[in-house]
């Protein structure tokens, strides 16, 4: 019996899969423009009672904060923030982080992979990334439409161990100026990049084929 795919198109087809994810996340936690969107978009000064300047500059540190070479301490130019809410940004860091390091791991590995690789070959390992790829959009979309609430708070509950992300506007006044509809822009957004990296992975799996008619699709 044939195998479909070879344990070098596996490992590629995997790594590939995880670049287009952890760098789809990377890219819409870190696309400031969208929030300066969404806060004219959702009247985030409206909701929060701060005007937008000083909206901007306390996201703009949120965000320098869990960058990867942030500064190693959270402090909002305006706000309050409570023990617990600097715990949990703490938490939300590790995220960050987590998944900044899986794509620059993942990036250089794609990219040893491919120099390793035999060019001859067809890029079965596309289609396999392309697959994998867009499986995990595909659940998350249906999930999301189906109950974004529910969605939100699973993700939660499962990333974090603790309460600490359920806020009091009270003494971390910083929840007001990030509303969920926020969040799911941010969703929609990593599903779309990924949706569009699946894409890219199966229109050159097959342009790879068809450069290379002769050669049967799974080799």
């Amino acid at each position: 019996m044939k195998r479909v795919f070879s344990l070098r198109d596996l490992l590629l087809g995997l790594v590939t899969a995880l670049f287009v994810i952890s760098a789809a996340v990377v890219l819409v936690l870190h696309f400031r423009p969208l929030y300066r969107l969404d806060v004219d978009l959702l009247g985030i000064p409206a909701l929060s009672g701060l005007p937008k300047e000083e909206i901007l500059q306390n996201y703009d540190a949120l965000i320098d904060y869990n960058s990867l070479f942030g500064p190693s301490s959270l402090e909002f130019p305006t706000l309050a923030m409570s023990e617990t809410g600097r715990i949990h940004f703490e938490e939300v860091k590790r995220v960050f982080l987590f998944f900044e390091i899986a794509c620059i791991v993942s990036g250089a590995l794609l990219v040893l992979g491919l120099v390793l690789r035999r060019p001859r070959r067809a890029g079965s390992w596309l289609l396999l990334a392309g697959i994998l790829t867009l499986g995990i959009p595909a659940a998350l979309g249906i999930l999301i439409a189906l109950n974004w609430e529910r969605v939100f708070v699973l993700f939660h509950r499962i990333v974090f161990r603790n309460d600490y992300w359920i806020f009091d506007a009270a003494t971390d006044p910083v929840i007001t100026i990030l509303p969920d509809t926020f969040f799911l822009h941010c969703a929609l957004g990593i599903l779309l990049l990924v949706v569009l990296g699946s894409a890219v992975c199966f229109a050159a799996y097959f342009l790879s084929r068809r450069k290379n008619g002769k050669e049967k699709p799974f080799k």
